[in-house]
């Protein structure tokens, strides 16, 4: 078996701490390991790491190598396409880079979401294996907890089925997210799942349905995995589900008795997440009077709160939000208005992340900027100019190694250097800690735009 996690995904449902140039698969929500890292343990209790695939794209490809630096096969999409040309892509890479035969079965799981108990989750899919070998499309059915609007869902036919002990029924129909009402009758009449956005199936199976019911994806799985990756961004953009699962006859699910969230909401995150005895989620420095059931994430600053109740209150170094909880699927409302006015803090955090660490904006004006700059170990920013602005660097932590003009010199902490316009320089960490760095900027012009690469071990000239 092979899985596909699909990482590409940039969605601002959790703004302001998810963002497109961040999203939520690589937040730390709940620890010290992010919704990709988490999906990854789950998925080696059933297959190697070798046979593990991450799909996403350019812009994310190191956020990929940070959190799973180990991991060796990665699918860089060149334009978002959705589900069913991404899955498609996904089986041309077992076929002529893995080697793998059309008896293969492929598991498919998004990169962000939350599924507990672990060893449940994982005999489901060995069950799910057996299966889709025998030439069925497996899609993973989440018994309901509560009616949930926020869900499509999938219903069942009254007659379990078998194969060597697996247990499954046959899809009668996908149903799009239902109002309250229907979601509550859905719950009622017990044939009706949550659909996890999971998938099972052997490589041939699919393929006969692509060739069936989407002959255009079909079409291009004729090329090479080079050239699908060439006119990837002329396929056609639509989901498997449309594209496949709604219209074949050998859709069959596996139904999941477990917790499974989606994380599609700070809602959804709230139930997630341990609570205290007033019902709260605290996060951060957080102090909470006459506080409850609401859901508190701090930042760097303190957050005091008096007399709330189901309130939600996310704090970052440059945004706060503040809902009533149940309302949270409005967030993309406030994200839509951001964008129609051109905010930048929609895409990015206060802090950047870039392929050799991250960089922090601390303070800006019309001619100066102040950053926090971090190079991770052994990493190198590329060599570069600008006409427009200088820079001065002080270390305050680890060793720098600088190149500006013709001179490289070593500058440890409480030392400094000074780069002066349109000279050629370099930062490089050639320690084993991160390196920290205050960085000044001066000039008539400060934005990122003002960077002409010489090199770059990162391919970004």
């Amino acid at each position: 078996m092979k899985a596909l996690i699909l990482a590409g995904g940039s969605g601002t449902r959790l703004w302001p701490l998810s963002r497109k140039k961040y999203p939520k698969q690589f937040l730390k929500l709940n620890g010290d390991r992010s919704l990709l890292q988490h999906t990854m343990d789950r998925l080696l209790k059933i297959v190697s790491r070798s046979d593990s695939i991450v799909m996403t794209n350019d812009e994310y490809k190191y956020h990929v190598k940070s959190d799973l630096g180990w991991i060796e096969n990665v699918i860089l999409e060149p334009a978002s396409r959705n589900t069913a040309p991404a899955i498609a892509l996904g089986i041309k890479y077992c076929l002529e880079k893995l080697g793998c035969k059309e008896d293969e079965v492929i598991f498919v799981s998004p990169s962000d979401h939350v599924i507990k108990p672990v060893d449940a989750f994982a005999h489901a899919i060995v069950q799910a294996e057996a299966i889709a070998k025998a030439g069925y499309i497996v899609t993973f059915g989440i018994k309901p907890a509560k009616p949930e609007t926020g869900y499509g869902y999938i219903k069942a036919d009254a007659q379990e089925e078998n194969i060597n002990g697996a247990g499954y029924f046959k899809v009668d129909a996908f149903v799009e997210k239902p109002d309250l009402d229907t979601a509550t009758r859905y719950v009622r009449e017990g044939n009706y799942y949550w659909n996890s956005g999971m998938f099972a199936f052997s490589i041939k199976t699919m393929l006969n349905a692509l060739g069936k019911y989407a002959p255009a994806i079909q079409k291009a799985l004729g090329d090479t995995f080079e050239g699908m990756i060439t006119n990837y961004p002329h396929m056609p953009d639509i989901s498997i589900d449309y594209a496949v699962m709604e219209k074949s006859d050998r859709v069959v699910t596996v139904p999941l008795d477990l917790y499974w969230s989606d994380i599609g909401s700070w809602d959804a995150l709230y139930e997630v997440l341990d609570k205290d005895a007033d019902g709260n989620v605290k996060k951060g420095d957080v102090l909470a009077i006459d506080t409850k059931g609401s859901f508190i994430l701090g930042g760097k600053r303190q957050i005091s709160t008096i007399g709330l109740e189901d309130m939600l209150i996310v704090e970052t170094d440059d945004a706060i939000l503040v809902a009533k909880r149940g309302e949270a699927q409005k967030v993309k409302d406030v994200v839509i208005k951001l964008k129609e006015a051109n905010r930048p803090g929609v895409d990015e955090h206060v802090t950047v992340y870039r392929p050799w660490g991250n960089y922090t904006v601390l303070e800006e004006s019309q001619r100066y900027k102040i950053k926090r700059i971090v190079v991770l170990p052994e990493a190198c920013l590329s060599k570069q100019m600008h006409y427009h602005r200088s820079e001065h660097w002080v270390v305050v932590r680890g060793t720098a190694k600088v190149v500006v003009g013709n001179e490289e010199r070593i500058i440890h902490e409480n030392e400094s250097t000074y780069i002066p316009k349109s000279t050629i320089h370099r930062l490089e960490n050639p320690g084993k800690i991160p390196l920290e760095i205050i960085e000044v900027q001066n000039g008539e012009y400060l934005e990122e735009d003002d960077i002409i690469r010489m090199t770059d071990i990162y391919g970004r000239v």
